[in-house]
């Protein structure tokens, strides 16, 4: 070979060389971990989807430095809050914030595989410090603000919680005060203030500005190490609808998984800007504004506030332009009794809904109203979106949409598959594979894990039934269905109907004992504003039951109702139906 072939093949290939690069740096984030990032059709999604999981995968290494090291200046989270302040941070803000944090928290002592607990309300610091712990390794326990003495000595006290990271609100930090000397665990407590009590240390932006950040030797052994794939990552209490909540315990791969959640069901891009509605003590803030959200490249929005107001934040959705929108139902039965035409909500492209089942009544009131369908969604603290409408599919009321191909889903009935509008439990099938987003147990109960985890399947314990076109619709909780006179009744379908009626703002079905029947259906009804006065007339009882015979089949309809100012529920705003029946049986 000659000197000019031989300089001919050095410029061929190092101009692949350069073409390989510049084609690597120009693909979305999302192509980095799907083998196919794009799909034309729900038939398309379901054959083609798989992930490609780096090993260490940690979303805050290869997720948000990515981005800061890409597009350092694209905006990824606009705050506000009712007092009308506003701060926007980029992803290159995000990196020297969370950074400046991991320094500090490195120099109080707070290492890998500790518990931190966070309660931090909607604050602006809940993203970068979660960041900062991803890369510490610590475990991170994202907690309400609304829990009591009596809560935080029960998380301390079963798992062990080493740190607690508070907003310095003085009701928060009073309640953590009185848990305290119950908690023998807990190292240290810290406030991002306002308030700062004797005790405490002080974690306020002036003191996290003070660390080295990227330049600290804490960030760079930790970035060496690089801690992720299959360590333990973050855990939730559950919302405790049946009894004392449980430690549902995630590795790093959980937020790889929500991929799928913001890009096919929440359905963003890289210029979306997306609200969820959700305290980032429930797992929903992490649904829909942390994880997925950012490997999309969409921008969060956070609207803090304490009180919930509709026309407040349907005002900020306004101001802001928000594209993208997704809260309970609980939200949206609010919003639909507003005068939603009275805002320019023209920005407003897709809006989603999970965390109970949406009643098609305001999905139908939502849509004559805004010309959009809610696409609705179904997941468990356990899980990411394992059922949703995804952005190819016909949103149909009242459906939770179809099975997430990340996840085996099946429909089993006394251990055969369902068939088709026969009632079955969801479960999900884990003996070829454990999916991506399933949790890895219940932290130090090894016998509850089992019960729900057994025989190669995870078994939510959630009814459903699925129609010929392969919608799944929700019917309650296994423990919820109500046995009369020979009829299993799903508490939600005589619920959806009741929700029909103009007088019903929310209701909760349950059983009581019968002696002819076995169970009759009762329901407890929160009337409507402007319908209060309904409550002490007989009459109007026996109406709401011939409204429910109107509506779907007779033998569903209530023996029984009584009406209550409002309904017993947790801490997250589920309602506690297993309340209702201790009181009954009581």
């Amino acid at each position: 070979m000659n000197i000019d072939e031989f300089i001919r093949i050095y410029c061929f290939l190092f101009g692949r060389f350069v073409v390989i690069l510049q084609r690597e740096k120009n693909r979305t984030m999302i192509e980095h971990f799907l083998k196919q990032a794009e799909f034309n059709s729900m038939e398309d999604f379901e054959q083609h989807f798989e992930f490609v999981v780096p090993e260490r995968f940690n979303f805050a290494y290869d997720v948000m430095d990515r981005w800061a090291a890409e597009q350092p200046d694209k905006l990824a989270l606009l705050w506000t809050n009712d007092r009308g302040e506003e701060r926007r941070y980029s992803f290159g803000d995000l990196k020297r914030q969370s950074d400046n944090i991991v320094s500090y928290l490195c120099g109080i002592g707070v290492k890998k595989d500790d518990m931190v607990m966070c309660i931090l309300k909607r604050r602006y610091q809940f993203w970068p410090l979660v960041i900062a712990l991803h890369k510490i390794g610590a475990v991170v326990i994202p907690a309400t603000y609304l829990l009591t003495d009596k809560d935080i000595i029960y998380r301390c006290n079963e798992a062990d919680i080493k740190t607690i990271i508070a907003c310095g609100d003085a009701e928060i930090l009073h309640h953590i005060d009185s848990a305290i000397p119950h908690c023998p665990s807990v190292e240290q407590r810290i406030s991002i203030g306002p308030e700062v009590p004797e005790g405490w240390l002080a974690m306020t932006e002036d003191d996290v500005q003070n660390g080295k950040g990227a330049t600290d030797p804490a960030v760079e052994r930790l970035r060496k190490v690089h801690y992720g794939g299959k360590d333990h990552m973050i855990m939730y209490f559950t919302s405790g609808t049946s009894g004392e909540p449980k430690m549902v315990i995630h590795d790093y791969t959980y937020a790889l998984a929500h991929l799928t959640t913001a890009a096919f069901w929440h359905n963003l891009s890289p210029d979306s800007l997306h609200l969820t509605v959700s305290d980032t003590g429930w797992g929903k803030a992490v649904w829909g504004k942390l994880y997925g959200q950012w490997i999309v490249g969409a921008a969060v929005f956070v609207y803090d506030h304490d009180l919930f107001r509709p026309a407040d934040i349907l005002k900020k959705m306004e101001q802001y332009r928000v594209t993208s929108f997704c809260a309970p139902p609980t939200i949206y039965r609010y919003l639909v009794r507003e005068d939603l035409k009275r805002y320019d909500l023209s920005a407003l492209r897709y809006v989603t809904t999970a965390g109970e089942a949406l009643n098609p009544s305001v999905s139908d009131k939502f849509f004559d109203i805004m010309h959009l369908r809610i696409y609705e969604g179904f997941g468990q603290t356990e899980t990411t979106c394992t059922l949703g409408t995804f952005k190819w599919m016909e949103a149909k009321p009242g459906s939770m949409g179809k099975p997430n191909p990340q996840y085996d889903i099946h429909l089993m009935v006394d251990g055969r598959e369902a068939n088709d509008d026969e009632v079955g439990e969801i479960v999900i099938k884990t003996s070829e594979r454990i999916p991506l987003g399933l949790f890895n147990e219940y932290y130090r109960n090894a016998e509850l894990t089992r019960e729900v985890w057994h025989d190669g399947f995870y078994h939510t314990g959630d009814l459903a039934r699925r129609d010929s076109d392969g919608y799944y619709y929700y019917i309650g909780r296994v423990d919820d269905v109500i046995k009369s006179a020979g009829y299993r009744i799903g508490p939600f379908e005589v619920e959806n109907a009741l929700m029909t009626h103009p007088a019903v703002l929310e209701c909760a079905v349950t059983a009581v004992p019968d002696e002819q029947r076995g169970q009759a259906v009762k329901a407890t009804v929160v009337l409507a504003k402007g319908w209060e006065s309904k409550k002490n007339v007989h009459s109007f009882a026996h109406e709401l039951k011939e409204h429910v015979k109107r509506v779907t089949a007779a033998y569903k309809a209530p023996r029984i109702i009584e009406f209550v100012d409002e309904l017993p529920k947790t801490i997250s705003g589920k309602i506690r139906r297993v309340e209702i029946r201790e009181g009954e049986q009581n």
